[in-house]
């Protein structure tokens, strides 16, 4: 089946899909705009599996864009608003996109003049006439033939191109509506970009379930995500976790009760435990559900039931369902429960392999075995515990220290917002462990008081030999830490430090 038919039920028309700038939009209204846009589609004769760009924030252009595409049978490439200019466009002519959907702002901003041979769609001003395009129709396609091309995060290298398949959106779709009870009733409130993977199955997910999302536009004033979470009457909200932190830290989410919230998704790394207790008694109404995934994934791979957050604090859950999670050491072995090794995942969500990058595709996904890079732990009953990414692991004085421990600890401090642990380039020790930490506004606490609490809750070579404050902490697209940014932001203020000792 086709996705975009897939994920639109005519039974819905009448139902509001989207909640945008204080307009609401119904099924049917999506529809006729996806109809439109794929008539433009249709009038460039394209051949199905043709590239098409997606540039657009969120909102029904995107959505209508999204859908056209997929029912052209061509593969959607969704590209982040955030990047830069020049960014953008290579990634544009690197897959070959032979037609791009701009949203209004990104007209203004891309000299598409640049993109030869490329049809160009721009959003349409709000209230212009999109005339009488027909039924959306949908063509046949196989359903291992590609749909969607999405860039990886990135937050440890650049980012790769999974090939995410038909199969792959609607296994993964049906296997997370398989353990979250999204009803037709539920409005989920969208901080995330639909171009990252998270943040388009919270759209797939709604879409099937003939649910709503209510757009956020940015996340600049966290306080207005509360507010809108209260006026729009949201049943639901999901983040990664630098978004909770905000929530949590830098607005009144921790302590103003947001009644109609009955459902909470994270995912997008470790929530420390601190933080994660914060956000069970900011909302206890709400059922928090802990997840984890990869691009590679289409979304989701495991989730913890919330009845089980208190009991396995720090676990990411099992497999979802039609996932097969296991933990391997080096020779592809199942470990001992207690054992640190990879994370391996099969399922039909798992994508075939990265655009032409043969070589990654055979290290990463093997004979459709998907090898995380994420080591973890397993228990006796199957749930998994993230250590730390394999990259992230600092080699400090012989040993090997998972970031994620580091942090943890950091984030017990009520006055700090966000903290990233790295390993900084050390003669001595081989790699010095440094945090890079944000405070909470109006905030006194110092590099030693950090250092201090550290100290009583770490062994001694786990407690950082320095903590710098910054202003933000450097977060990609999708809002996740980048590891390989906060090192060399250490390493650039150890170099100043030299320099000024050497001037004085």
């Amino acid at each position: 089946m086709n996705t975009a038919a897939f994920l639109l039920d005519a039974a819905h028309g009448a139902a509001t899909v989207m909640s945008e700038a204080g307009r609401e939009h119904t099924y049917d209204d999506l529809r006729t705009e996806a109809a439109a846009l794929a008539a433009r589609l249709a009038a460039a004769d394209l051949p199905p599996g043709t590239p098409v760009g997606l540039v657009a924030p969120n909102g029904m252009f995107w959505a209508s864009a999204y859908l056209a595409a997929l029912s052209r049978g061509l593969v959607v490439v969704p590209i982040p608003v955030t990047l830069t200019r020049d960014e953008a466009l290579a990634r544009l002519r690197w897959v070959g996109a032979r037609a791009v959907f701009l949203g209004r702002r990104q007209v203004r901003e891309l000299p598409t003049e640049s993109l030869t041979d490329v049809l160009v769609v721009a959003e349409q001003a709000p209230g212009d006439p999109i005339g009488s395009p027909g039924p959306l129709e949908h063509v046949a396609v196989d359903p291992d033939a590609d749909a969607v091309y999405m860039f990886t995060s990135g937050t440890t290298g650049r980012p790769r191109v999974a090939r995410l398949t038909h199969r792959n959106l609607q296994a993964n779709t049906e296997s997370i509506l398989g353990y979250l009870d999204i009803r037709p009733d539920d409005r989920m409130l969208v901080v995330l970009p639909f171009s990252y993977v998270f943040g388009a199955s919270l759209l797939h997910t709604h879409l099937r379930a003939g649910a709503a999302v209510v757009i956020q536009p940015n996340f600049v004033y966290p306080q207005s995500v509360v507010e809108k979470l209260v006026a729009e009457r949201c049943t639901g909200f999901a983040g990664v976790p630098s978004t909770f932190h905000l929530l949590l830290r830098s607005s009144s989410f921790g302590h103003e009760a947001v009644p109609g919230l009955r459902s909470v998704q994270q995912a997008g790394g470790r929530l420390e435990p601190a933080v994660l207790h914060e956000l069970l008694a900011a909302q206890p109404q709400a059922r928090v559900f802990v997840m984890y995934g990869q691009t590679e994934a289409t979304a989701r791979l495991s989730y913890l039931p919330p009845e089980e957050l208190l009991r396995r604090p720090g676990s990411i859950g099992r497999g979802i369902p039609g996932v097969e999670l296991s933990v391997r050491d080096e020779h592809g072995e199942p470990v001992a429960p207690g054992q640190v090794g990879e994370i391996w995942a099969r399922g039909a969500n798992v994508s075939p392999g990265y655009l032409d990058d043969p070589e990654a595709t055979a290290r990463k996904m093997p004979d459709g075995v998907l090898r995380t890079g994420d080591l973890a732990r397993v228990d006796e009953d199957g749930y998994l515990y993230v250590v730390d990414r394999s990259e992230d692991f600092i080699k400090s004085w012989g040993h090997r220290v998972a970031s994620q421990d580091v942090e943890a600890v950091a984030m017990e401090l009520p006055d700090l917002v966000s903290a990233a642990a790295v390993g900084v380039p050390d003669a001595a020790a081989g790699e010095r462990i440094e945090v890079v930490a944000v405070r909470r506004p109006g905030s006194e606490v110092q590099p030693s008081d950090v250092q201090a609490h550290c100290r009583t809750r770490l062994a001694k070579h786990l407690v950082p030999e320095a903590v710098h404050f910054v202003d933000r902490l450097p977060l990609n697209a999708n809002g996740k830490v980048v590891k390989r940014e906060v090192r060399a932001l250490c390493v650039r203020l150890a170099e100043e430090s030299v320099s000024g000792l050497r001037a004085s």
